[in-house]
């Protein structure tokens, strides 16, 4: 299959509002050539990326919206316009290989279609950008209501939010401390004329200058190194671990964090990786392997411990809770176009949710840890102000940190351009007095 055929189809379905990049992407990548599945991935993110402002585009280009049957056409024009925008790919190519598409998918009349509203892109583009460039969702390359959202809990780093969503993730590592030190790994990197620098708040923590295939760095396949963003290393010292403890990691999938905890402290009781669904502790097992540490692995429902919960408490637990990843959208760019204001509102009630459920399942004087991706109110320090004003014995453990701002309770990083994604982290203890 060629790559725009198998960009289309991918794009096409979260059109059409079924899955994610995350989850369609990868069936349609192993449809082409392994030398051209970087360039359907380079393809999907980078449209959803711009999308706001592609469909903007297209709202000009276009006489009326497609129908919804034609999705993969809309995908297929978002598509041509992301290559002459953003790309060097020579516009001939671009074009010539968008409209052939069309009849892969067996819709010839739309090639007419497509090609007209490329070239007229082509003829008018700079016409365009003046006309567009009084609409916010234009400028930005953000849905209003999520630019409004940044805006409204954020007004003086909203710009920078803004921005650290549109440009490329870091590639961050994470260094098995017990095998390694930092400055020792950087030495061999610097050996093998890879350039890196220090994270400046994890101390595990490594940003290489360029992504790569972590497969070829030196000691990866060892367990040595996990990719993992400098904020989500935060979460394992944050745990305070000690020797004897039980700790429960929930919603641990793809194991990450879970991995992070065993490394941090080598002499733990035990560590249970809980998470909703069987398929994605294959993903939690297949990482704790390469990294020669071991869990217990639940599927469960955090949200119904009386399924699964053995009744012996836990010491610490670590709840990475579902959310909007409205701090990792330049990861996951797609979030621009499938997240909904009603999105954070059902969110927020599932994150109350999950903390009055996984509460009675901690230890007298154990610690939970509460975390997300998102960079937005409603789903981090409302949600914990809420839980402490309906939980008597749950007080909030403050954290002091060189990392993020305060809040009223727990601490929040915002997007880094070059630095950190945007984390979210509360700590509170159970003080046994109902």
């Amino acid at each position: 299959m060629k790559p725009r055929v198998a960009a289309a189809r991918a794009l096409a379905e979260l059109l059409r509002g079924k899955g994610s990049l995350s989850s369609a992407l990868p069936l349609w990548q192993n449809k082409v050539s392994e030398t051209d599945r970087a360039l359907v991935q380079q393809l999907c993110y980078g449209t959803m990326r711009y999308y706001p402002r592609l469909n903007a585009y297209l709202g000009q280009l276009l006489d009326k919206p497609l129908r919804a049957k034609d999705s993969d056409i809309t995908a297929l024009l978002l598509l041509g316009l992301y290559q002459l925008e953003y790309t060097r790919i020579p516009d001939h190519a671009a074009l010539g290989e968008t409209v052939a598409v069309a009849r892969v998918l067996k819709k010839p009349w739309a090639t007419k279609l497509i090609n007209g509203v490329l070239r007229r892109f082509q003829r008018s583009a700079e016409t365009l950008r003046e006309t567009l460039s009084g609409e916010p969702e234009f400028s930005t390359a953000h849905p209003r209501w999520l630019l409004d959202a940044y805006r409204q809990a954020w007004p003086n780093q909203a710009e920078q939010i803004v921005a650290a969503n549109n440009a490329h993730p870091p590639f961050t590592l994470r260094v098995d401390l017990n095998q390694c030190s930092r400055d020792e790994y950087l030495k061999q990197l610097e050996a093998e004329a890879i350039a890196a620098s220090p994270c400046p708040y994890s101390e595990a923590g490594i940003t290489l200058a360029e992504a790569c295939n972590p497969t070829g760095l030196p000691g990866f396949n060892a367990g040595l190194l996990s990719v993992q963003d400098e904020a989500a290393q935060l979460a394992a010292p944050l745990l305070r671990l000690k020797p004897g403890l039980r700790v429960l990691d929930a919603c641990a999938a793809p194991g990450g964090k879970t991995g992070h905890i065993l490394q941090s402290e080598p002499a733990l009781a035990e560590v249970v990786a809980l998470d909703l669904e069987e398929r994605r502790l294959t993903r939690v097992r297949e990482n704790l392997t390469r990294l020669n540490v071991t869990a217990t692995t639940i599927a469960g429902d955090g949200t119904r411990p009386g399924d699964w919960w053995d009744n012996q408490v836990f010491d610490r637990i670590l709840l990475d809770a579902p959310c909007s990843a409205s701090g990792i959208v330049r990861r996951h760019s797609d979030i621009k176009l499938l997240r909904t204001p009603a999105d954070i509102v059902r969110l927020a009630e599932l994150q109350g949710e999950l903390l009055d459920a996984l509460w009675p399942t901690l230890a007298t004087g154990g610690i939970l840890l509460y975390a997300t991706c998102s960079a937005l109110p409603a789903e981090n320090c409302d949600v914990i102000s809420a839980f402490l004003a309906r939980t008597p014995d749950a007080v909030d453990d403050p954290i002091d940190s060189a990392w993020g701002q305060p809040q009223n309770n727990g601490r929040q990083l915002l997007p880094q351009l070059g630095g950190h994604d945007g984390f979210y982290y509360a700590r509170l203890i159970k003080t046994g007095s109902a």
